[in-house]
């Protein structure tokens, strides 16, 4: 019975008073149930789903058209009071706007509507891609990005959101960074992972908050005047987590922090495994 439920064949046979079919219809009172919840979830993640992306189509055109009509006004003749209000009109858009795509990003990959397609990569390109991504802010800054690697290093991970994770490590390494310092990415590679170090020279995290800092919204008081929302280290770990990896932290205030990044290595024998199933995949 428990072979035909595993299967979705089961079907109850015996209708009298023994013990059989009362256990035979206890099976099956199981197995609707779980079927209606099954059903039930599905409905719910369609419904979440369609919900998501409602509100990420309905808000991008008004943010869109704010940040257009501040623009129009960023190059009209003003006083300086009306300046200063455009450019916090501006900058509350920007970060509205920033909000809303990493609220919508965390909602689909908390729901599963977005699934990860971990694959096995160099680590060389995919850091240099991560770092062009934030040179310019890391110039304004006058912080020089150092980067060790070795040529073959290689892990399995989802290439396109892990950069984003990657980016959202490496934003934060700058912007609790004072200028002229120094960013360090070191890759080191092991038996059954590769591990990635983001160190900056910053001004460090308490002790006690380095448990919080991952949470959603999370802000110390430290940083409490500094631009941000405090959603990005905690995409960043869904992100790495989701893929079978993890996320550590190592910081003292004054001293800097690192953040390690901990990807999955791919052995042989799974390797075959996944080429196998690439083929019957291809095959259909």
């Amino acid at each position: 019975m428990l072979e035909e439920g595993i299967k979705g064949t089961f079907k109850e046979r015996i209708y009298d008073e023994s013990k059989l079919s009362v256990v035979e219809h206890q099976m099956a009172k199981y197995i609707a149930n779980c079927s209606a919840s099954a059903t039930h979830l599905k409905k719910e993640k369609n419904h979440i789903e369609t919900l998501i992306a409602d509100i990420s189509h309905q808000t991008k055109t008004p943010i869109a058209n704010i940040l257009l009509y501040a623009q129009l006004l960023k190059e009209q003749e003003m006083e300086e009071s009306g300046r200063t209000c455009v450019e916090v009109l501006t900058q509350n858009a920007e970060k509205l706007n920033f909000l809303i795509t990493a609220l919508v990003k965390l909602s689909r990959l908390e729901t599963g509507v977005i699934q990860l397609v971990p694959k096995e990569e160099g680590l060389e390109e995919f850091i240099k891609k991560s770092v062009e991504q934030v040179q310019f802010k890391a110039r304004q800054k006058s912080i020089d990005i150092k980067v060790e690697i070795e040529d073959d290093a290689r892990a399995h991970f989802d290439a396109k959101w892990t950069m984003e994770a990657m980016i959202n490590l490496l934003d934060n390494a700058i912007k609790y960074s004072s200028s002229n310092t120094c960013i360090t990415i070191k890759v080191e590679s092991y038996e059954f992972f590769v591990r990635i170090d983001i160190k900056d020279e910053g001004i460090g995290i308490q002790e006690e908050e380095h448990s919080k800092i991952f949470q959603r919204f999370y802000r110390s008081y430290e940083v409490a005047n500094e631009e941000g929302v405090g959603i990005g280290l905690y995409l960043a770990r869904e992100i790495i987590s989701n893929e079978g990896g993890y996320i550590k932290l190592s910081s003292k205030v004054g001293e800097g922090s690192t953040f390690s990044v901990f990807l999955p290595i791919l052995h042989e024998e799974n390797r075959k495994k996944n080429s196998m199933k690439d083929e019957i995949f291809q095959s259909c």
